[in-house]
């Protein structure tokens, strides 16, 4: 991997999103079939803000005890709404940002993914895994070529 490589090159183009009026019952299903940890948040195909699982969870905990009635959670779930749970005004790229753009703001903004735009509509997402993904294939090519 070249850190000035685009980011482009290593991000998800077929990103799953959530709409800000979708429910959260939407996301809990996404989140339980899924293996990925954020949810871009799109409004007419504009990047609006990101809901994680963590603030999902968090959603979820905030509610629950030990006498929360299943049926009162689950009703809870189909009526809040992703809009009052997203992150709004993220750090995004663009896809022709290098790399190293995309390792500074995991760095400064504690972000695990960041999506990317292009003319404000979101065009794919870089995670943290990405980047990990990519240095243990160049790691995995450097090696066989010692060999």
């Amino acid at each position: 991997m070249n850190i000035l490589d685009p980011v482009s090159t290593i991000m998800t183009t077929n990103v799953t999103s959530v709409s800000p009026e979708d429910t959260m019952k939407k996301v809990e299903e996404i989140f339980q079939n899924e293996r990925f940890h954020h949810l871009p948040v799109v409004w007419e195909g504009h990047l609006v803000g990101m809901v994680s699982k963590s603030d999902y969870l968090f959603f979820k905990r905030g509610f629950n005890d030990d006498t929360t009635d299943a049926r009162v959670d689950l009703l809870r779930l189909k009526t809040r709404k992703v809009k009052e749970f997203m992150t709004s005004g993220l750090a995004h790229l663009e896809p022709e940002d290098k790399i190293n753009v995309a390792l500074e703001v995991f760095k400064e903004n504690i972000f695990h993914a960041i999506p990317v735009v292009k003319e404000g509509k979101l065009v794919g997402i870089v995670t943290t895994l990405d980047v990990i993904r990519q240095l243990a294939e160049t790691g995995e090519k450097t090696y066989r070529l010692k060999e």
